[in-house]
């Protein structure tokens, strides 16, 4: 397993990540035990959660995914040697969250009352680094409007207020670091600005989605990463599973999430098929499984800390860790960026 610094903090993370989103829901605790106990047998140093999950997000299972990372830290004694991350949710409807039933939002109150309940439920009295799940003000998040942004004025916690709550968060001692999740170049530029012009914490990574058919994190990302050290924590490599090819043709496998959820649209559009069988075809030509190849483009990219990968089942989850190995080829990357040139982003 290589290892990678994260952001700037001297912290060295696994390049894979375990994510662990499905835990209390597709996913027993058992499952979630087993899970972990494989990742850490096989070099991963880095677990990644939120205060929201399991997902789909409902009050029934809110936390669940936290509390099976806290039963599993209080039966190994492994917490120290596990790096942790977790999230706190963005401005939204969602009511069941906060004690007080106030639809989510980045508060001072609110941002002290999520870690509280985040170190409880994940038997740990600290959090490595603590993620703003999406931002506060609105932005086109998870596929809506494509690439268009499309300003709208509505409430929102000024950036600079965010940055001094968690700067009281990290000085408690109840988070080490801080990194934004579901932002844009813009607002990771806003969150350095203000840090270096007050003392505020620095933002360590960023975690977006991005994939073969996703790769808008170069557009913007890619750059900051390298000139400022705000590396991406990589979600959805597999593009929730599309990039295997389960879904090719209509297909709808019994359990997947897509037939237990219908939630998964942003990966479907013509654009979207004929990209994903293009991709698909340059995995038989190699003879790779399609889904190794997705996630070893995402672990080698040079703006990637870490690709958070996520499995239902222990197959997958081998699989996943797996794509450690494939070796990736000049004639690799040359496939790869005629596809993305043919067709490029369809499902930002």
């Amino acid at each position: 397993m290589e290892y990678r610094e994260l952001g700037r903090t001297g912290l060295k993370v696994s390049s894979i990540c375990l994510g662990t989103m499905t835990w209390g829901e597709q996913n027993t605790e058992a499952d979630g035990h087993a899970q972990m106990d494989y990742a850490i047998d096989n070099g991963i140093n880095f677990f990644d959660t939120s205060e929201m999950y399991s997902v789909p997000p409902r009050p029934e299972t809110q936390g669940s995914t936290e509390k099976i990372i806290g039963s599993w830290f209080k039966a190994r004694k492994s917490r120290d040697k596990i790096i942790l991350a977790t999230k706190v949710a963005g401005r939204s409807p969602m009511n069941w969250l906060r004690d007080d039933k106030s639809p989510t939002e980045h508060s001072r109150k609110q941002i002290f009352e999520a870690v509280d309940k985040s170190l409880k439920r994940l038997q740990t009295d600290y959090i490595d680094l603590y993620q703003l799940h999406w931002p506060d003000r609105p932005v086109s998040l998870f596929g809506g409007h494509g690439l268009t942004y499309r300003h709208v004025e509505a409430p929102t916690h000024p950036i600079e207020e965010i940055l001094a709550t968690l700067a009281e968060v990290v000085k408690s001692g109840k988070v080490r670091h801080i990194g934004l999740s579901n932002e844009t170049p813009w607002g990771t530029m806003t969150f350095l600005r203000h840090a270096e012009a007050k003392n505020l914490p620095r933002v360590q990574s960023i975690q977006n989605a991005y994939n073969l058919i996703n790769r808008t994190f170069e557009l913007g990302g890619a750059e900051i990463a390298h000139r400022d050290g705000v590396g991406l924590l990589a979600y959805s490599p597999l593009a929730q599973g599309y990039l295997t090819g389960k879904y090719q043709n209509g297909a709808l496998p019994q359990g997947s999430r897509k037939q237990l959820f219908n939630r998964l649209q942003r990966y479907e559009s013509p654009q979207a098929d004929a990209a994903i069988e293009r991709y698909l075809a340059i995995a038989r030509k190699h003879g790779l499984d399609a889904s190794q190849l997705a996630n070893q483009f995402v672990t080698t990219r040079s703006f990637v800390t870490s690709n958070i990968i996520g499995a239902t089942s222990m197959e997958q989850l081998k699989l996943a860790i797996g794509s450690r190995d494939v070796k990736w080829t000049d004639e690799l990357e040359k496939d790869v960026n005629e596809a993305h040139a043919a067709q490029p982003n369809p499902c930002p």
